[in-house]
């Protein structure tokens, strides 16, 4: 009797090893189906390390994802150093919405490795000019950053890349040509924008690029003519990009800029877009003045 005690006892503890086993593993098999969307920011002026954090919430909470947001460190104005790049290892989207940074050639390798991967890629307006090393250093190519990870002209200045004045602001419209491509599902045809309207034309967004968005300059402090504002393109190793020169703070008050910040997830992700919009999030990131 007392060994058919054990026997029981023993058979019940390896039935609750086994179901525990398996529910950890099908815990682990469903956290890794959710794509890893890690942001990579850095910039002085636009708060980007404060907007980021509630677009990667809102994916987490009601789109199905996982993510991660790297900052520089010791604040917004440390130009070179943004710890934990090596999460783009394990990255299945990379998110930029970096400016003028300087960062060491040991971390500059995960961005090149992740680049040369194939896998996709976003940027938010001042990640155009992402780098700014200075002439003669050997990462100077990486001031060209826009043009090469998201068709974009590569540094400021650069073919007349510039803005409008501080002044300005922007109308925002659908191109009508692209008005059914799943980014726009669901965005108004015009919205208005804080941001001062880019300068990229004529020779950006580069070839192979499609304008989504188009930008028309109010109140501007020179002669202006509409500009895209958000595109899509191709890096040179196959990875779906999505490209936006807004990204003034006050522009992710707006709904129609957020859908298009989910969307644009989902389509570099080469998800579906989703057919329930989660609904707007309260943001209200102020502007801080570089």
């Amino acid at each position: 009797m007392r060994n058919l005690r054990i026997i029981l006892c023993l058979a019940l503890s390896f039935t609750l090893l086994f179901f525990s086993y398996c529910s950890s593993a099908q815990n682990k098999s469903g956290q890794s189906k959710k794509p890893l969307v890690v942001f990579v920011t850095g910039d002085h002026e636009y708060s980007s390390e404060a907007t980021m954090p509630l677009i990667a919430a809102e994916l987490e909470k009601n789109y199905g994802m996982r993510t991660i947001v790297l900052k520089s460190s010791p604040d917004h104005n440390s130009e070179e150093n943004i710890p934990g790049l090596e999460a783009l290892k394990d990255a299945d989207l990379a998110v930029f919405f970096l400016r003028w940074r300087r960062l060491p050639e040991e971390q500059v390798k995960y961005i090149d490795d992740y680049l040369k991967s194939g896998k996709p890629v976003m940027g938010f307006r001042t990640s155009t000019h992402a780098f700014n090393y200075p002439a003669g250093h050997k990462l100077v190519h990486w001031n060209s950053f826009g043009e090469f990870a998201l068709g974009a002209p590569g540094g400021w200045g650069k073919g007349g890349h510039t803005h409008y004045g501080h002044k300005s602001s922007t109308d925002v419209s659908v191109i009508a040509a692209q008005a059914k491509h799943p980014i726009l599902t669901g965005i108004k045809p015009e919205f208005h924008a804080t941001s001062w309207l880019y300068r990229v034309l004529p020779d950006y967004p580069v070839k192979g690029s499609t304008w989504l968005l188009m930008g028309k300059s109010v109140n501007p402090d020179k002669a202006a003519i509409d500009n895209p504002v958000a595109w899509t393109w191709t890096t040179p190793a196959g990875g779906r990009v999505f490209t936006t020169t807004l990204g003034h703070p006050e522009d992710f008050n707006e709904e129609g800029m957020q859908q298009l910040v989910i969307n644009a997830v989902h389509w570099t992700l080469n998800k579906p877009v989703p057919k329930k919009w989660a609904g707007k999030v309260a943001m209200s990131v102020p502007y801080r003045q570089p």
